[in-house]
């Protein structure tokens, strides 16, 4: 039996494994083979407080770990493949093993939908990147392509543009679906350039992006756009699958809390899994720290 179950090894899992710890719980965090999450992808992390150097996401997720086990969490590499949740403790299946837990706290992040390119997945953290906030200052005056044309592709084309000498923004649409506010400020901005009626075909390069292949969804002709970096904003998907039947599920897949706070008892809910607006390390971190603090507050009231 222990106090606390932990399904997620990203930055809201481990800081909640960090917090669990040092309350004197018994906290075990399942990780999966992916320890660290998304955060684990990024080579270079620049606006993590108290690394003004900054530090690669594999270093920073190497160092939260220890912290976790130096304050007595259990780190457990497998993944859970399902949850019963139906009744108090609640049961985590790990193949056909069951762990029983008093509480449980849900940070499975999300995935960033991508084009299911394989050279996509080759130049990720070399080129390709997801997160403008946490890598646009790499590309200080240099040039990006970016794909989408939804809010937060609009949205994050013109944050890069602060740092990136030309945006160019590849829509396979024949206009944006954002925001009428964010379609004017990308449509006067000099530094941004709009490809409607197109869609990557591939991602050129040899050990750092070059360039991208583009189609012409009208006349199929084929073009090549010089760049260096490719951003992916086409959306993201909740892993949430797991909690179908269990939780209340939002249209978009996110868990309905309030806050971090289920509508289950002692099931809490951290990190980007609920995060459609700010997406960042350090707010992954402080959900985390929320959701501990709710779970220790549970336990106590036995």
């Amino acid at each position: 039996m222990y106090d606390i179950a932990i399904i997620g090894g990203g930055p809201a899992g481990l800081t909640a494994a960090i917090y669990a710890g040092r309350s004197k719980r018994k906290p075990i965090l399942f990780t999966g083979s992916n320890i660290g999450g998304q955060i684990s992808l990024t080579f270079q992390v620049e606006n993590y407080p108290g690394f003004p150097e900054s530090i690669t996401g594999p270093d920073l997720v190497e160092k939260m770990t220890a912290q976790a086990k130096k304050f007595g969490a259990e780190i457990d590499e497998r993944t859970v493949t399902g949850v019963d949740l139906s009744s108090h403790p609640y049961r985590l299946m790990i193949g056909e093993e069951v762990i029983v837990a008093k509480s449980v706290i849900i940070a499975t992040g999300s995935n960033n939908r991508l084009l299911g390119l394989e050279s996509e997945e080759r130049f990720m953290g070399r080129g390709v990147f997801v997160c403008a906030t946490c890598d646009a200052v790499i590309y200080e005056d240099l040039k990006v392509v970016a794909v989408g044309g939804g809010d937060s592709a609009v949205q994050e084309a013109l944050d890069i543009t602060k740092y990136a000498r030309e945006v160019e923004i590849v829509h396979r649409g024949k206009e944006f679906t954002a925001s009428n506010y964010l379609k004017k400020e990308a449509l006067k901005n000099e530094r941004i350039k709009i490809r409607f009626n197109a869609v990557v075909e591939e991602i050129l390069g040899e050990d750092y992006v070059s360039g991208v292949r583009i189609r012409d969804t009208l006349t199929g002709e084929e073009t090549v756009i010089e760049t260096d970096g490719v951003l992916i904003a086409i959306g993201w998907t909740p892993n949430s699958e797991l909690f179908k039947g269990q939780l209340e599920l939002m249209d978009n897949g996110g868990i309905v809390a309030d806050d971090v706070r289920t509508s289950k008892q002692g099931v809490f809910v951290a990190g980007d899994i609920n995060d459609d607006k700010y997406r960042q390390l350090v707010t992954a971190c402080g959900s985390g720290c929320r959701a501990a603090i709710e779970v220790d507050r549970f336990l106590a009231r036995g």
